[in-house]
This record gives C-alpha cells, sequence and structure tokens, in this order.
C-alpha cells in the first residue's frame, strides 16, 4: 500500500508583520504551493522558493509568505502533487493565519517548553492553551534525533496534532533538540525569520528575542564527538543581539521579553565538573556572551525550561532581568517535573506572565510595567 502522500497539516512558523513560512511533512518527491483567500474575496497563489523552484522535496514542503500588510488576517491552505508515480494531489483543509501586528496596544503569547515526545503532555497542553498572536515552544521539542523520521511526528505533527491551528509557532531550539545521530536535519524542519535559530520580532507593545543557549556542556565535550559548533554561534549572536536591540522597534518597545531554553541565572551557580557528568543547570558560557547587550537594551525578563522544574529569579542590581523558567514533560501536576505553559498577557498598563499546570493551577504570576528607554528598564528593575 502507497503511503498517504501529506504526513501533517501545513504548520504556521516563523509569524513575522509582513508574512510566516509554512511546513509540511511529505512522504514521497513532491511540489508544493500556497493557495489564499481574503476577507474581502481577494485570491492569491504563493508558489515559489528563493531560488525560483516551486518548492520540492521528499520529507518536507515549505513555503515563504512575504509582503502581506501587518495584522491581517487571510486563509491559506497548502496543496501538493506528487512528482513521480503514483500521481497524486492533495489540498489541506483551509486554515486562518494572521500576520504579526506591532502597532497594536495588546500582544497575547503562549510559551510551551520540554515536551520531549511526550504524547500525553502535548495532547493536553494543546486542549489548555487558547489562540494566541504567538506560540513560543521553548525548546526540547525532542529526546534525542535517533530516527529521521521522527522530524515530521515530533515537529509537524507532534501527538497527531496541529499545534498552530489559531497560534503561529516560534521555536526555540533546545540542548536535546541538537542531540542525536540526524539532529543536523533540524534546520530543514525549523523555520525561522531570517533563517537563522535565532531571530527577534515584535507583538504589539512586546518585543520578543530568541537566543540560542547551545548545548549544556563546552564544545570539546567528548560526549559531542566534534560535531558541534555553539560557541561560534554565541559569539554570532551576541554582535547580532547589540545590533537588532538598536533598531528602533526593539529599542523603543514597552516591554523587552528574551525567550532561550536553557536560563541565563539559577538558584545556585557553582562550577560544573564536566569530565564527571556535571551539565549545566544555567548557561554561563550564553550570560557571559550575551549579558551588557541585554543589560544596555533594558531586558524585563528572560523565559527560559530545561531544568524540569519551576523557578522564578526576581531581578537584581548585579542581573537587571528576571529569570522565569517552566516545568518539565510530566501530565501529573504533583511531579516534580509537572508540565506547566505561559500565558503572557500585554497591554498599554502592564505583561502579566501566568504559569499554569495542566490542571490551571497558578504556579508564577510575573507583573512588567512599560518601559520608555534602557536606563528607565534598569532603574525600575534593579529597584524592586
Amino acid at each position: 500500500m502507497t503511503a498517504a502522500l501529506v504526513e501533517s497539516p501545513p504548520v504556521v512558523m516563523a509569524p513575522r508583520e509582513d508574512g510566516f513560512e509554512i511546513v509540511w511533512g511529505v512522504s514521497r518527491l513532491s511540489r508544493g504551493w500556497l493557495e489564499w483567500e481574503a476577507p474581502d474575496g481577494e485570491r492569491g497563489v504563493v508558489t515559489s522558493d528563493s531560488f525560483g523552484m516551486v518548492p520540492q522535496d521528499d520529507r518536507v514542503l515549505r513555503v515563504r509568505v512575504a509582503g502581506w500588510p501587518a495584522g491581517t488576517a487571510r486563509r491559506v491552505r497548502a496543496v501538493t502533487e506528487s512528482v513521480l508515480d503514483p500521481r497524486e494531489r492533495h489540498e489541506s483543509a483551509w486554515k486562518t493565519v494572521r500576520t504579526l501586528a506591532p502597532a497594536s496596544d495588546t500582544a497575547h503569547i503562549a510559551v510551551w517548553n520540554d515536551t520531549h515526545q511526550n504524547d500525553d503532555t502535548l495532547r493536553a497542553l494543546d486542549a489548555v492553551t487558547p489562540e494566541v498572536d504567538v506560540l513560543v515552544w521553548n525548546g526540547d521539542l525532542c529526546n534525542d534525533w535517533k530516527d529521521p523520521a521522527w522530524f515530521t511526528t515530533t515537529i509537524l505533527s507532534p501527538a497527531g496534532l496541529d499545534v498552530s491551528a489559531d497560534r503561529p509557532l516560534a521555536i526555540v531550539v533546545g540542548n536535546h533538540d541538537v542531540r542525536g545521530t540526524w539532529a543536523y536535519q533540524l534546520e530543514d524542519f525549523v523555520a525561522s525569520p531570517e533563517g537563522r535559530p535565532f531571530t527577534a520580532f515584535r507583538v504589539g507593545p512586546v518585543a520578543c528575542v530568541v537566543l540560542h543557549t547551545g548545548e549544556d556542556k563546552p564544545d570539546a565535550h567528548p560526549s559531542f564527538e566534534g560535531r558541534v559548533a555553539f560557541e561560534p554561534l554565541r559569539a554570532e549572536q551576541a554582535e547580532w543581539l547589540r545590533e537588532v536591540t538598536a533598531q528602533p522597534e526593539f529599542r523603543d518597545a514597552p516591554y523587552r521579553v528574551v525567550f532561550c531554553h536553557i536560563p541565563l541565572r539559577w538558584i545556585e551557580e557553582v562550577e560544573v565538573d564536566y569530565d564527571d557528568g556535571g551539565y549545566d543547570w544555567f548557561s554561563r558560557m550564553s550570560r557571559d556572551a550575551w549579558n551588557d547587550a541585554l543589560v544596555a537594551w533594558g531586558a524585563q525578563i528572560v523565559v527560559s525550561g530545561h531544568t524540569h522544574g519551576t523557578a522564578w529569579l526576581p531581578p537584581t542590581a548585579e542581573f537587571p532581568y528576571g529569570q522565569l523558567i517552566g516545568g518539565g514533560p510530566d501530565t501529573d501536576a504533583a511531579s516534580e517535573e509537572a508540565a506547566t505553559w505561559i500565558d503572557a498577557n500585554a497591554s498599554s498598563k502592564e505583561l502579566v506572565f501566568t504559569m499554569r499546570t495542566l490542571d490551571g493551577a497558578i504556579v508564577h504570576e510575573v507583573r512588567l510595567d512599560p518601559l520608555t528607554d534602557a536606563a528607565t528598564a534598569r532603574e525600575l528593575l534593579t529597584s524592586r
């Protein structure tokens, strides 16, 4: 029997104010494109990639949408045609997608982390998470990439769900997401606005920076067998961070938020003996690279996962940004590694992060005042 041509829904990733990217899994060599409809009846097709070809692949298809007005909602569907016999055509269900609206007075963001291919947890998170402007999937979607077929079932159709329905995805790369034989193929399935595993975007009054903290041990650690190069990636992000936060839409944002998988601060910051099985509970290497730029920008909060245990570390004089850490992969709310999700709502008056367990219990609630410039940010945060 021939496998179904299409193996996932069209997943909306890398939202921007002028577009997004849609990614979907296929079982054999295929070509694909998007069709769209506007509320006024206008229709169109997005057909090509950056080299002028109709997107084609035997595992995953990707179409980048650009040039749409900010805050615009349109219906889209993915069309797939097999290239080789047996010939087949597939049209996905229509789904509504809205571009980001930086000029809006409000923003609604949800955060998941450390789902680790746990289908029960994913179903529970999907059930409790509402429609939002952006769903930040904050790392460790996977355990280790031991089978290349897992990319589709882990990222594009986790637990058989369409997790990007009414919530476009911003995927943050975690340390487990870069492990395993096939980890080098991750970039084929994860879209980001600039094609790099770090980005920045504006959602209403909230400026969001997404950073890649790499692994929880130095690059030279023997367990990596020479496969990783996160130290130069951290340096690249440091330079980029200084540049992007100087842009007016980020420099002047009322709220300034960082998402990264491994925390930049931790409860007990001790030296790690990597030779004796130790690993980083927080990424000192990332903090050393980025801290000055984050402080200069006026970052208010860093939102992370990784530890499988929740924590809130308020700002200090040394680190004038708070550190909020989500839970683990377990569905049992009584577990030490219980799953959580974060509901972040911004208005002109405040930005509120509410962390809940799957049964709705509030674990942490953090309220941030709007800022006017980096100096005000530091003054307000260190006074608390």
